[in-house]
């Protein structure tokens, strides 16, 4: 498929009213067939709708075609930036792990980055975005990620992603990359 047409029809199989474009599902509950179907969704033994605030069949088609549109393996869609940032960062590190963020970052980035991970065991270490060699000094064996901004919040310093993500790579570390600007 053409990006313009991913960008579209993407993630997302006609229903049983056959329209062609999504519908939006304002529903919070879904049925289940019984109870061992209930159970096993709950246990994750089988994929499908339990609560909305979980997954929802709207939402199920918006991840699929970012996933599509941006060459994943699949999508995650948050309630905020600020959500999606501290899923991505929760599920790379744990405690006694530590990431390395750029210092320019927006503030909420920067707060959560230095108190909020902490509060989880999680160590923010700084780099400045416009000298990336900072990087490999602050990288040791419990290092998960490096994060940053590809256009930093508010000074709109611009990220060298590649030089950035070599030195990830180099390392075996995951980069998380902010592209809200």
């Amino acid at each position: 498929m053409q990006l313009q047409t991913e960008a579209l029809h993407a993630g997302y199989d006609k229903d049983s009213q056959s329209t062609m474009a999504v519908p939006i599902y304002q529903t919070t509950a879904y049925e289940f067939r019984d109870v061992e179907h209930a159970a096993n969704l709950f246990a994750l033994k089988e994929l499908g709708n339990i609560y909305t605030r979980l997954n929802n069949p709207t939402t199920d088609v918006f991840e699929k075609r970012f996933a599509q549109l941006e060459g994943g393996a699949g999508g995650l869609a948050g309630a905020s930036g600020m959500a999606s940032i501290f899923y991505a960062i929760a599920n790379a590190a744990e405690a006694g792990d530590n990431i390395i963020c750029a210092r320019q970052l927006y503030g909420g980035t920067l707060t959560q980055a230095s108190y909020t991970l902490k509060r989880f065991g999680i160590q923010a270490r700084f780099f400045n975005v416009q000298n990336p060699s900072e990087i490999e000094a602050l990288i040791d064996d419990k290092t998960k990620a490096i994060f940053f901004e590809t256009l930093t919040n508010p000074s709109i310093d611009v990220a060298d992603i590649a030089a950035i993500t070599a030195i990830a790579k180099k390392h075996g570390i995951l980069t998380i990359v902010d592209n809200t600007v």
